[in-house]
């Protein structure tokens, strides 16, 4: 069951790694920017020659690797599943704000994989494929956009049972989603 997920995963991620691990004629990082035509997100490539490392330099300065992109939609996906594509992109926000806090991991693994941190990770759901969206999403904010202003939570009204949630200041509703610091 797991090999047949991660044949599906691979076939659904194949054309996003082919685009970032193309042969370039100069090595050099695959950058990712944010282009102003709405709210899609480009990859904006200089590629460098296959199998040279995964780390990709993000416009923001810090670098992250593919593998924390894939991650980081994979939660999107889960946690976002139906909502606007800003509440997606709000979403990965408060996981890459929270890489910046001294209050989390510095990594998005680290955030991603804390303890009862996100629901989605504790039950499983983040395995899922990921879309084409959540991907764009996940691009949109390790290059920077926040439509949240740095808020470092998210939860789902409907669904939060945690009053400790609720005494964080609240900044944004998106969608079904709170955010808040």
């Amino acid at each position: 069951m797991a090999g047949l997920f991660l044949i599906l995963l691979s076939q659904s991620l194949q054309p996003l790694f082919n685009t970032l691990t193309a042969p370039a004629k100069k090595e050099q990082p695959v950058t990712v920017s944010l282009t102003e035509q709405g709210s899609e997100a480009q990859l904006d490539q200089e590629s460098r020659p296959a199998g040279t490392g995964e780390n990709v330099a993000v416009s923001r300065g810090s670098a992250v690797s593919r593998s924390d992109v894939v991650l980081l939609a994979q939660v999107i996906e889960a946690e976002a599943d139906g909502e606007p594509y800003t509440d997606k992109v709000a979403v990965g926000a408060v996981i890459v704000n929270r890489t910046k806090s001294p209050d989390f991991p510095k990594t998005i693994p680290g955030v991603i994989y804390e303890r009862d941190a996100f629901e989605s990770v504790s039950n499983g759901q983040y395995l899922r494929p990921v879309t084409t969206e959540a991907l764009q999403a996940a691009t949109e904010a390790i290059s920077g956009a926040d439509p949240v202003g740095g808020a470092l939570y998210f939860w789902n009204p409907a669904k939060s049972s945690s009053e400790w949630v609720y005494s964080r200041h609240i900044t944004d509703r998106i969608g079904d989603h709170v955010f808040a610091h």
